[in-house]
């Protein structure tokens, strides 16, 4: 027994790098998602979630299985089959794009600030940002292990946030597993659905799981296995805190008002389930805004360094992409609003990273042995078309509707 538990103890202090990625599952943007989409259909969009989840699994493991058969991150991998200037070109999209996603994460915490303090959002904003680089800085000084440990206790606190109040309206069980049946109700359903399904995969997460997993471990193909099961914890518990998110919603919120954002689903919760719940679920977004910017910050980075190999210090990079996002809290934009354009922003980026992951874990020249299988392939490409798809549907919805 001693035996087992000592590789137990062994196993388990590999896990990590699928903790730090998993938190841009449970950003603010998704918690106003899921909250409305459980508050308006009930349970009716839990297959949904449940999709998106198995589908950001593969997504992320392959980008750690990149990381650890190649010794590069997804960004040098890209910058070793690209000419410069299309390199160039590619790294001003990322760019454009982690501004944007630092814009909903900066938000978050901002919101979460003004919920818990009556604070204005620019000086959330401010906070937030601040937080966020005393966050990177155990990184840039103390190392991964140590980042990682305070990402997991974050990821940790948001969970308790949304899960909580689920003790206090538990939902219908054959409600929610009635909800696994694909099915819709109208065409606000097939495009809030599309939403959930199309915010699944980050492409911060998708850069950065593979330098995380390479960091961690190195060149180290032995380690695939451990790679799965830290992928497969680390996403069923995202996956778990948006599921609670819906059902939560699905339970005590359906008939409230402004549950589309993050404000409403926050004055809602206090109304039907008192403001215990509705603190620990402030809580939770603040977690979720704090941890979500360091790692969209930290993705920014490795996006710089493996495409142009110039390396910027982690606090000097934070005021890359924090100086936009207070830009725009200080021009009194609506929240709500700046939250929509951030996701549209955001979702040009998703092929530039879905489809040269894809293709490079299919190369047998660049994986050799641990080539993906054609089944894993053919569903990776699946997978990536219909991201690709939901994304280019949202923005013309977003846009032009």
């Amino acid at each position: 027994m001693a035996a087992v538990g000592t590789r137990l103890r062994a196993g388990a202090a590999l896990l990590g790098p699928a903790f730090v990625a998993a938190i841009a599952y449970v950003d603010p943007g998704n918690v106003a998602t899921n909250t409305a989409a459980g508050a308006t259909y009930g349970y009716l969009l839990v297959w949904v979630l449940v999709v998106a989840n198995v589908m950001a699994g593969l997504v992320q493991y392959l980008s750690a299985k990149l990381g650890l058969v190649t010794g590069k991150s997804l960004p040098e991998a890209v910058r070793d089959h690209l000419p410069r200037p299309v390199r160039l070109a590619y790294w001003g999209q990322a760019e454009v794009v982690a501004m944007a996603t630092d814009l909903a994460e900066v938000l978050g915490g901002a919101i979460a600030l003004h919920l818990l303090f009556d604070l204005p959002l620019l000086l959330g904003g401010v906070i937030t940002g601040v937080v966020s680089t005393v966050l990177l800085l155990v990184q840039d000084r103390r190392g991964q292990r140590p980042f990682e440990r305070v990402i997991t206790t974050m990821l940790v606190v948001i969970a308790v946030g949304f899960m909580a109040g689920l003790f206090v309206s538990p939902p219908s069980g054959a409600s929610a597993l009635g909800g696994l049946v694909p099915r819709f109700d109208g065409a606000d359903s097939v495009l809030l659905a599309a939403g959930m399904l199309g915010a699944t995969v980050m492409p911060h997460a998708v850069y950065l799981h593979s330098a995380l997993a390479r960091d961690r471990h190195g060149k180290n193909p032995r380690l695939l296995g451990t790679t799965k099961v830290d992928v497969v914890v680390a996403m069923l518990l995202a996956g778990a805190v948006n599921m609670a998110m819906l059902l939560l919603a699905a339970s005590a919120l359906q008939g409230e008002e402004n549950v589309d954002t993050l404000e409403g689903a926050h004055a809602a919760v206090g109304a039907t389930l008192g403001g215990g719940i509705a603190l620990l679920f402030a809580l939770g977004l603040l977690a979720s805004g704090f941890a979500s910017t360091a790692v969209g910050c930290y993705a920014g980075a490795v996006v710089m360094d493996g495409l142009l190999r110039v390396r910027v210090p982690l606090p000097a990079r934070r005021i890359v992409t924090l100086v936009p996002a207070l830009a725009v809290l200080a021009s009194g934009v609506d929240p709500t609003f700046a939250l929509v354009l951030s996701q549209v922003v955001l979702s040009f980026g998703i092929p530039f990273a879905m489809v040269p992951l894809v293709w490079l874990t299919g190369r047998r020249s660049v994986m050799g042995a641990f080539t993906n299988r054609r089944a894993v392939t053919f569903a990776a490409w699946v997978v990536a078309f219909a991201v690709v798809v939901l994304n280019v549907a949202l923005i013309y919805l977003t846009v032009v509707a």
